[in-house]
C-alpha cells in the first residue's frame, strides 16, 4: 500500500514538473531565437514572431499563453494532461491544435519518476540515499527539457546543460563522500568523464564540429557526473549507440535517412544514460558474477 501511494504521488508530481519542463522548452526556444537574431543568424520569421512574447516577458509577468493567439491561459488551462484532453488537444480560445509535445513530456517525466523509484539501485533508507534519489529526479526534469529540445531543434541549450552540470557536480560529490575508497571513486569518475565526454570531445576536435556538436560533449560530461562510475558510463555509451542503430538503420534501408541526414544524438545519449543508471548496476553485477 505504501509503495502504491508513493508511486501515485510521484506520478502526480512528475506530471506537474513535466508541465513545467514543457513550458521551459518553449521559453528557451524563444530566448534562443532572440539571441540568434541579435547575432545576425537566420531565424524562421513565423516562429520568431510566434514566440517573441515569451522572450519579452519579465519573470514577474511571465505567464503561459497560447502560442497561436497569444491568449493568457487560466489555471484550468494548465492542468497537466487534463486540460489538454478536455479540449481534445486544441486551444480553448482559438481552436488551433496544441500538439503532442507537452502531454508527451508530462507523461514522460511522470513515468521517469515512477520507474526510477521502482527500480532504484539503493534502498532509500538513509538521508544520503534519499538525497541522491531526489537529485536524480531533478536531473530527470532537465533531461526531459534537453531531450525534447534537441529532438525538435537539433540543439542542446546551454542554460539547461549547465543546470544539469550543476546537479551532476552535487551527485558526484555525494558519490565520492559515500565511497569507502575515495581515490578509487575519483578515478572511476574521471574514467566515466573520459568515456562519455572525452570521446565526443575528440570527435568534435577531429571533425571541427562537423560530426558532433559541442553540446553533446557538455551533455556527456554532465551524464558522467550523474552516473559516477566508468562501468555505467560504458553501458550508457553502448546503449546510446545501440538504440541509434536500431532507429537509424531501418530508416536508412527504407531510404528515409541518408548519411547526410542530421540525427540528434542528445536524446540517444540521454536514453542510454537513464538505462545505465536504472539497469546498469544489475548488468554489472551479472557480468562480474559470470565472468569473474
Amino acid at each position: 500500500m505504501d509503495k502504491i501511494l508513493i508511486c501515485t504521488g510521484l506520478a502526480l508530481f512528475g506530471l506537474m514538473l513535466g508541465s513545467f519542463a514543457g513550458a521551459t522548452v518553449w521559453r528557451l526556444r524563444a530566448r534562443q531565437l532572440v539571441a540568434d537574431k541579435k547575432e545576425g543568424e537566420p531565424v524562421d520569421k513565423k516562429e520568431y514572431k510566434q514566440l517573441l512574447p515569451l522572450a519579452k516577458a519579465s519573470v514577474a509577468d511571465d505567464r503561459s499563453r497560447c502560442l497561436h493567439c497569444g491568449h493568457l491561459l487560466a489555471w484550468y488551462d494548465l492542468l497537466p494532461l487534463i486540460s489538454w484532453a478536455s479540449t481534445r488537444g486544441k486551444c480553448r480560445y482559438c481552436q488551433q491544435p496544441i500538439g503532442w509535445l507537452e502531454p508527451l513530456i508530462e507523461l514522460g517525466v511522470a513515468a521517469f519518476f515512477v520507474v526510477s523509484f521502482l527500480v532504484w539501485p539503493s534502498m532509500l533508507h538513509t538521508q544520503l540515499e534519499i538525497t541522491q534519489f531526489i537529485l536524480w529526479l531533478a536531473a530527470g526534469v532537465v533531461l526531459a527539457i534537453l531531450f525534447a529540445y534537441d529532438l525538435k531543434w537539433f540543439l542542446l541549450p546551454n542554460p539547461a546543460v549547465f543546470t544539469l552540470l550543476g546537479i551532476g557536480v552535487l551527485v558526484a560529490l555525494l558519490h565520492v563522500i559515500a565511497s569507502a575508497d575515495k581515490l578509487a571513486a575519483l578515478v572511476s569518475l574521471a574514467a566515466a568523464a573520459a568515456i562519455l565526454s572525452g570521446l565526443y570531445l575528440a570527435l568534435w576536435l577531429v571533425s571541427k564540429g562537423q560530426w558532433i556538436g559541442l553540446g553533446d560533449v557538455k551533455l556527456g560530461l554532465a551524464l558522467a557526473l550523474l552516473l559516477g562510475r566508468w562501468e555505467l558510463a560504458f553501458i550508457a555509451l553502448f546503449s546510446a549507440n545501440l538504440i541509434g542503430c536500431i532507429i537509424v538503420l531501418p530508416a536508412m534501408l527504407r531510404g528515409k535517412v541518408t548519411r547526410k541526414t542530421h540525427v540528434p544524438f542528445g536524446p540517444l545519449l540521454i536514453a542510454g544514460a537513464v538505462l545505465a543508471m536504472l539497469a546498469g548496476p544489475a548488468i554489472v553485477d551479472w557480468y562480474f558474477a559470470i565472468y569473474l
